[in-house]
């Protein structure tokens, strides 16, 4: 698949899938699962790292994780996300970074966050042969800006300008726009008004697709869990109770058996 195929998909009124992915194992296990975009996340800091929110992660390290992932990756789209202060500070800065994530990443595109104060980087981006994604509503690179994980677009002035955002974005050159946190209301007037896909996390149905944290959705990451995550599996129990009988039968001899020694 590539990025152009993520437009027919729109045309032809069939829903884009996206997960995250931060290794190649997984990486693995989501492309032979056959899902469109595998999206190496910012999210890594928290879900990966340990730490409290996405701002730590830096350049060097989504790098490395992207170049796991798309050793893993075969028939999906590798997009990265640009991390915190890769693209805010200049122009010069975003085009670089984002070039990198192609260059040393092999990702096929790159994600960043925010509206009309990012138009010339994405124009940049873009302009540059690289194919970016746009990210609005709840964007967790600006949480201290916000006052925490909070629904954006709720009254209607917010909403307002969350869709004109959209607008621009989608003239400044990005291929597609991921929603996230916002009123199912909205996501469904912005993606009836644009011509790019748009892609949603906490932003109802009616987007063009939609993008779930991997280690949500497995289950594996449950610190807290949004309202929007459906978890399909739980993959954290299983694992806890594998590591728990193997402790069990390591101490009381049971193994290695015979049929497992040289």
């Amino acid at each position: 698949m590539m990025i152009p195929d993520l437009q027919k998909k729109k045309e032809e009124g069939k829903k884009i899938t996206m997960l995250t992915a931060y290794d190649y194992l997984f990486a693995r296990l989501v492309d032979d699962g056959g899902v469109d975009v595998i999206l190496v996340g910012d999210s890594l800091s928290v879900v990966v790292q340990g730490n409290p929110n996405t701002l730590p992660v830096t350049m060097d390290e989504m790098i490395y994780h992207t170049r796991m992932v798309s050793r893993g990756v075969k028939k999906g789209i590798v997009l990265a996300d640009m991390p915190f202060l890769s693209y805010q500070a200049s122009v010069e800065d975003a085009v670089r970074n984002a070039g990198r994530f192609l260059k040393e990443g092999g990702a096929m595109g790159v994600k960043l966050e925010g509206g009309s104060s990012m138009i010339k980087q994405i124009k940049a981006i873009s302009g540059a042969g690289i194919p970016v994604m746009g990210h609005l509503g709840l964007t967790p690179q600006s949480i201290h800006q916000m006052g925490g994980y909070k629904v954006q677009g709720k009254n209607k002035k917010d909403a307002e300008n969350i869709l004109s955002d959209a607008r621009l974005i989608q003239e400044a050159g990005a291929f597609a726009l991921l929603l996230e946190g916002i009123p199912a209301e909205l996501a469904r007037k912005i993606s009836k008004s644009l011509s790019i896909p748009t892609i949603g996390i906490g932003a109802g149905p009616d987007c063009d697709g939609q993008v779930l944290v991997l280690y949500d959705m497995l289950g594996l990451f449950d610190q807290f869990v949004p309202k929007f995550v459906r978890q399909y599996a739980n993959l954290k129990e299983t694992a806890r109770k594998a590591i728990l009988q193997y402790k069990s039968d390591v101490e009381s001899g049971k193994f290695p058996s015979e049929k497992e020694s040289y």
